[in-house]
C-alpha cells in the first residue's frame, strides 16, 4: 500500500445548472467517484442534496486520501435527485468532470464547466472545487438558540436556519455549516452539532465567522433575517451556565430604520473543541485487527468437479472464492502481528458422520481452527474441497454468531485493543435470513466489521438488504442496528479490474465503521498519538 500523504478536503459549488425538474427547480447533489481501474469507478464520497437551487452550494465537504505518487483519478457528477433511493442511476445527470486530485490541489481554485459526456457541455453549468489538506483532528461541537426572530411568512412565523461561514486568505466567505430547518418558530433551539475545526476557521480561533440566520422557503429563495460576526474565541467563553449572545442584524434595516434594534437574538448554549482520533491512531496505538473467512459450501455452487462450478480450481490455480480470499487477505493481514487466521466453512456435510455444518473448521481442527497467513487459508481450502460434500442450507447466523462471541469478549476489556473482520464468501442463496438479520444487529455493539463479496451471477438483492445502505438494517423484532458494519460487493463487478480494485472497494467501510465503534464508546487509541503543535 502506498503510504497516505495525508487527507484533503474538497469544498464543491455550482452554478447554472440544468433545470430537470417540472414546476420547480432541481434538487442536486454532487458524487465523488475514484478510477478503480478496468474502466470501473469506486464512489468515495457524496455530498448533501439542496432542493430547489440552480447555484448549489454544498455544505457536505469530500474527503479524500491524498497520494503524491499516485495519479489519482476523480470524477465529480452532479445529480437532481427525484427520490430517497441511495443508488444514483434512477435518478437525472446534470453534468459532471474527470480530473485528477493533482490537478485540483495545485489549483487553489479549480473551475470547470459540466459536460453531459466527453465534448458535450451541460449547458452553462459549470463546478468550483477548492481543496484544503486536514492537518487538525479537532472537532468543534455546538449548540445554538435564537429568541424574538423576526416574522418573515405572512401565514405564520418564520422557518428559521443558520449558516456558518468562514473567511478565507483571499477574503470570500466560505459555507462550513448549514443546520436544519425548525418550521414555524421565532425561538429556534437547533440540535447539537459538530465541524471539524478545520473546517470550521482553518484551526484559527481568531479568524473571522459569520453567522447568517435565514427564513427557509420551500422555492430555494431563502429570505435572510440577520446575520453576525464572531470568531471561535468568542464562542468558546459560552458553557456551565454563561451564554454568549450577539444580536442578529438585518444590514438593509438597519439602514433605513432610525429605531432599528436587531431582528433577533442568537445564543451560543455551549462550544466545546474535542479531539477525533482516525483509523491510524488506533491502529498505530495497538489495535489488533483479527480476521476471519467464512466460505460457502452449498449445493447451489455446484459441482466442484465442473468447469461451470464456482469451487471449480481453474487449471491455472484459481476461482473466485480463492481470488477474493487473497485480494481481501492481502490488505487486511498487515493489520494482525500473529497472522494467524481462523476459517471455516458453511453449508457441507463433514466427514466423519457427514452431517451438515454451518461452522466447520476448514482445516477440520475445531479446537484450532488458525490458518498461518492467507497462504494457509488457501492451502486448507483447496485440501478440504475433494473432502465434503456440497449440501445446504445457506446458513450466515453461525458463523456470525462465532465472531461475535470473540468480539464480546474483547469487548469487556474495556480498550481499543482488538477489532473484529468477518469475509463471508458466497453464492448469495441465504436461507436464515431472519436469524441473520438479529445476529448483526446484536454484532452492530461490538467491535466488528462483515463484509461479504457474492461470488457468481445471482440475484444479490438479499445480501444489499443487509448492507443496509439504503436505509438502517433491522432484525424482524424491529430493533436497528446501533451502526452500519456490512459491506457487501459483488465480486462480477471486478472480473475485469486489477485484484487491489476489489479490496479497495470491499475494505472502504472499514476504518470508517472501527472508528466509529471506539468513538461511540468513548474510547482513545490504547496508545495516544504525540500532539502536534498547531
Amino acid at each position: 500500500m502506498a503510504a497516505c500523504v495525508s487527507r484533503v478536503e474538497l469544498s464543491v459549488s455550482c452554478r447554472s445548472l440544468l433545470d430537470r425538474d417540472l414546476g420547480s427547480r432541481s434538487d442536486p447533489l454532487c458524487v465523488l467517484l475514484q478510477d478503480a481501474g478496468g474502466g470501473g469507478w469506486a464512489e468515495l464520497d457524496r455530498t448533501e442534496k439542496i432542493k430547489n437551487c440552480q447555484d448549489p452550494e454544498f455544505c457536505k465537504k469530500l474527503v479524500v486520501d491524498y497520494y503524491f505518487e499516485k495519479v489519482q483519478k476523480l470524477k465529480f457528477g452532479v445529480y437532481d435527485i427525484d427520490n430517497e433511493s441511495f443508488v444514483l442511476n434512477d435518478d437525472d445527470y446534470l453534468g459532471g468532470i474527470e480530473c485528477t486530485l493533482g490537478q485540483v490541489v495545485s489549483c487553489s481554485v479549480f473551475t470547470k464547466p459540466l459536460e453531459l459526456k466527453q465534448g458535450k457541455p451541460a449547458g452553462k453549468g459549470t463546478i468550483t472545487i477548492s481543496a484544503e489538506e486536514i492537518k487538525d483532528t479537532r472537532v468543534v461541537h455546538l449548540e445554538i438558540e435564537a429568541q424574538n426572530l423576526d416574522k418573515k411568512d405572512i401565514f405564520g412565523k418564520s422557518d428559521p436556519f443558520l449558516e456558518f461561514y468562514k473567511q478565507s486568505d483571499a477574503g470570500t466567505w466560505q459555507l462550513v455549516y448549514r443546520s436544519e430547518v425548525i418550521k414555524n418558530n421565532l425561538n429556534p433551539c437547533w440540535r447539537k452539532f459538530s465541524v471539524p475545526l478545520q473546517t470550521f476557521c482553518g484551526g484559527d480561533f481568531n479568524k473571522p465567522i459569520k453567522v447568517q440566520c435565514a427564513d427557509h422557503d420551500s422555492d430555494g429563495s431563502h429570505d435572510l433575517i440577520g446575520a453576525l460576526e464572531t470568531t471561535l474565541a468568542q464562542m468558546q467563553t459560552a458553557g456551565a451556565g454563561s451564554l454568549v449572545e450577539y444580536e442578529c442584524i438585518h444590514p438593509e434595516k438597519k439602514q433605513k430604520k432610525k429605531n432599528y434594534k436587531n431582528s433577533g437574538i442568537i445564543r451560543i448554549k455551549s462550544c466545546k473543541i474535542e479531539t477525533e482520533y482516525s483509523f491510524l491512531d488506533y491502529v498505530m496505538g495497538g489495535c489488533q485487527i483479527n480476521f476471519t473467512v467464512g466460505v460457502d459450501f452449498t449445493a447451489s455452487n455446484g459441482d466442484p468437479k465442473s468447469p461451470d462450478s464456482l469451487h471449480y480450481i481453474s487449471p491455472d490455480g484459481i476461482n473466485e472464492y480463492l481470488i477474493a480470499i487473497w485480494s481481501v487477505g492481502s490488505v487486511v493481514q498487515d493489520y494482525d502481528t500473529d497472522k494467524l487466521f481462523p476459517a471455516f466453512g458453511f453449508g457441507a456435510q463433514v466427514p466423519p458422520s457427514w452431517q451438515v455444518s454451518h461452522e466447520f473448521a476448514l482445516n477440520f481442527n475445531p479446537s484450532n481452527p488458525y490458518c498461518q497467513g492467507i497462504q494457509g487459508i488457501v492451502d486448507a481450502y483447496r485440501q478440504t474441497l475433494p473432502q465434503i460434500r456440497l449440501y445446504g442450507p445457506t446458513n450466515f447466523s453461525p458463523i456470525i454468531n462465532h465472531v461475535a462471541r470473540f468480539a464480546a469478549h474483547s469487548l469487556q476489556q474495556g480498550t481499543a485493543a482488538q477489532y473484529f473482520i468477518l469475509l463471508i464468501i458466497t453464492d448469495g442463496e441465504i436461507t436464515d435470513l431472519d436469524q441473520t438479520r438479529q445476529a448483526i444487529v446484536n454484532a452492530s455493539k461490538l467491535p466488528m466489521s462483515i463484509i461479504i463479496v457474492g461470488v457468481g451471477e445471482a440475484d444479490f438483492k438479499a445480501m444489499e438488504f443487509l448492507d443496509g445502505d439504503s436505509g438502517v438494517l433491522k432484525s424482524v423484532t424491529g430493533e436497528p442496528a446501533a451502526r452500519d458494519i456490512v459491506q457487501f460487493v459483488p465480486f462480477r463487478q471486478f472480473k475485469n479490474a486489477p485484484r487491489e480494485a476489489l479490496s479497495q472497494m470491499v475494505l472502504a467501510e472499514v476504518p470508517k465503521q472501527l472508528v466509529s465503534f471506539y468513538k461511540w464508546q468513548g474510547w482513545p487509541p490504547l496508545k495516544l498519538p504525540e500532539i502536534k503543535a498547531p
